[in-house]
């Protein structure tokens, strides 16, 4: 069989080899590995709190690793399309795997959160650039072939990191939730070094880069980020601090859309949002992904714990409803995309799937049976699966080659702030509801059914950015996808000029 390649007209050319399966294992261990990690470390935090202390700093190591990972980004991306994305993925893999090791041995904690902000870092080059080498190997028509796979590396990442958690902190010292990263990241680097071909990457005549859309972009959604993390918890969401915080981010955001209209090789070209009205439809319907996926990965496990009595130990098993549903749904819907080239029916269809089925699971109360809220897991596993590496596909097929990386990467951010402002609301609603009684005890009847009503808002919260995000989708415009011949590059009308 012929290999693909992408249609010329839309940057540089890159042919898809044969063994792409085998090519796509080696750059989806840098996703599976930055899932892992996240999940790890969260298990572990109790055990490296006691042992190097900081309590009041703990949260820090977690808001310094997605702050670093949101605000490299983009600019991992745009590194990626003015030189080689080869050279920076692995680059950042490697940043990854350096400041695993320096986490591991840290003597404080100060010292964790600093090397957790370096691997941060990595962290937003080893997504953006996954994503991107995805786009650039495989054009969107032939991209449904595999979706399953990155549906399936999800899942391994969302199931295992629990797990492999659980055992690290009760058979391993807990360095061993960041050494864990090295033989991976090590497997993934030399994978990729060996398997993975492109052609020299088609650089720019003057390869400038954006300081001041970096310095703007930077700073705007490290005020976002923080305003999401600190609202409802630290400060009240209407305090002088989130309002502030707020406003800091809308100014530097209109500061760097001035900047980027000026730039002559900006960070994260307008044109991208531009060119056709698919890419920022499919940017908000990641972001309602994002914070329906982050809501229930977090929210369900504690339902299910204190409300249905589940086993903490298992906490990860409890998802594998969700997750199998996922991973189905999103392998049938991207082979139907290749064969058919159809795929507007599977965003709105997800949508409508995500919104039933977080009204369905706020329909839960103390008396809910397992089997029911698994049944409910799974409409809303069916929805995530049909919607979120479709509107990634949708995404990538309205731009160019040329921008692929930075389409990527926002892609990337805009999948990772629905994630933080999703799980800054939740918490929110969640710590109003809980904390409002204060006679409740830890393990009392009270504390059980406010845990039940509070799960109740959060996903009836999540049922209504669900309907947003159908409202969304039925809007994409079903253009041709980019596929193996020059005929179906014309998938989106070009507006080079714009």
């Amino acid at each position: 069989m012929a290999t693909p390649s992408i249609p010329a007209g839309t940057g540089d050319s890159v042919t898809v080899p044969k063994n792409n399966r085998w090519v796509l294992l080696g750059i989806m261990l840098a996703l599976l590995l930055s899932m892992l990690d996240g999940l790890i470390v969260g298990t572990a935090m109790p055990t490296v709190v006691a042992h190097l202390g900081g309590l009041d700093h703990m949260s820090w190591v977690v808001t310094g690793y997605t702050l670093a990972t949101a605000c490299s980004t983009p600019v991992w991306g745009k590194l990626g399309d003015l030189f080689n994305r080869k050279t920076v993925f692995l680059t950042s893999v490697a940043l990854f795997i350096a400041a695993s090791v320096l986490c591991g041995t840290a003597g404080s904690m100060t010292e964790l959160i600093i090397f957790r902000i370096i691997q941060g870092l990595g962290a937003g080059g080893m997504g953006a650039g996954a994503f991107s080498l995805i786009g650039a190997l495989l054009p969107p028509r032939e991209r449904g072939k595999y979706q399953g796979m990155t549906a399936g590396v999800m899942a391994v990442g969302q199931l295992g990191g629990p797990l492999v958690g659980g055992f690290v902190t009760s058979h391993l010292s807990w360095q061993w939730a960041f050494y864990i990263n090295v033989p991976v990241g090590v497997i993934c680097i030399a994978w990729c070094w060996l398997l993975l071909r492109l052609p020299p990457a088609q650089r720019r005549a003057k390869a400038t880069i954006d300081w001041l859309g970096i310095m703007f972009l930077t700073g705007a959604i490290s005020a976002l980020v923080l305003a999401a993390t600190w609202a409802g918890s630290t400060y009240a969401w209407l305090s002088w601090q989130i309002t502030g915080l707020a406003v800091l981010a809308l100014t530097l955001l209109a500061a760097f859309i001035v900047t980027e209209r000026r730039a002559t090789e900006p960070l994260m070209p307008l044109r991208i949002y531009s060119r056709h009205r698919n890419f920022p439809i499919a940017a908000i319907l990641l972001t309602a992904s994002g914070i329906t996926v982050f809501g229930a990965t977090l929210y369900l496990p504690l339902y299910q714990q204190v409300v249905q009595g589940a086993s903490a130990a298992n906490s990860g098993l409890l998802l594998l409803p969700m997750m199998i549903a996922t991973l189905i749904t999103s392998s049938i819907a991207g082979k139907v995309m290749t064969a058919t080239g159809r795929y507007k029916i599977f965003p709105v269809l997800g949508t409508l799937l995500m919104a039933v089925g977080m009204g369905l699971l706020s329909t839960m109360n103390t008396g809910t049976p397992r089997t029911l809220t698994s049944l409910y897991m799974v409409v809303l596993g069916a929805g995530t699966g049909l919607c979120m590496q479709m509107s990634s596909t949708i995404a990538q097929n309205a731009v160019e080659l040329r921008d692929i990386g930075s389409a990527s990467a926002a892609t990337n951010l805009f999948r990772n702030l629905g994630g933080s402002i999703g799980i800054a609301i939740f918490a929110s609603l969640f710590t109003g509801t809980v904390t409002a009684r204060p006679t409740q005890t830890a393990r009392g009847l009270i504390y059980i059914h406010d845990v039940a009503h509070a799960t109740h808002l959060i996903f009836l919260t999540g049922a209504c950015i669900g309907t947003a995000a159908l409202i969304a989708s039925v809007l994409i415009e079903e253009v041709p996808l980019r596929g193996k011949s020059a005929a179906a590059a014309s998938a989106v009308p070009d507006a080079q000029t714009a």
